[in-house]
């Protein structure tokens, strides 16, 4: 069963502990040659899952870095994921979030007709977005030797 995207009230903690340990979050990057950027990605996947409890979280990405979206969903179903919320740690829903992780997740219920998933939305637009990228204005300033204030 696939889920359309869509906004939920509350949050992941609001997961009953034995609906827990059959659920899986599938963090999906875009992926680069760069290292670093792919190990980004790891960090936030840590971060999730002691901030969400879920015990299940992995990391995929699209293009340039392996584990693919498959792979990834494969480590979900081998960790014992009855549902899976793909995830994608993306800025903006472009074509991969519209078209190519939809496709993704069809190709994967074709080999897994029992496991529930869904996409959840892209990062988008959040006050809390906006308060780090002032930060981070507010960063590079500071080590430019700009004296500008960034609220």
């Amino acid at each position: 069963m696939i889920h359309a995207p869509g906004r939920a009230a509350g949050g992941v903690r609001f997961f009953k502990e034995k609906e827990m340990k059959k659920t899986a979050i599938l963090l999906m990057g875009h992926g680069s040659r760069v290292a670093a950027a792919n190990e980004a990605l790891h960090a936030i996947a840590a971060m999730v899952e002691e901030t969400s409890g879920i015990p299940i979280v992995e990391v995929a990405f699209r293009e340039q870095h392996a584990p693919n979206i498959q792979k990834g969903i494969d480590a979900c179903v081998a960790r014992g994921a009855e549902r899976v919320l793909l995830y994608p740690y993306f800025l903006y829903a472009g074509a991969h979030v519209l078209e190519d992780l939809p496709a993704e997740m069809t190709e994967a219920a074709k080999r897994y007709p029992g496991l529930e998933m869904a996409l959840g939305e892209p990062l988008g637009v959040h006050p809390k977005l906006g308060e780090i990228v002032c930060e981070r204005i507010g960063e590079a300033m500071a080590r430019s030797g700009w004296d500008q204030k960034v609220a």
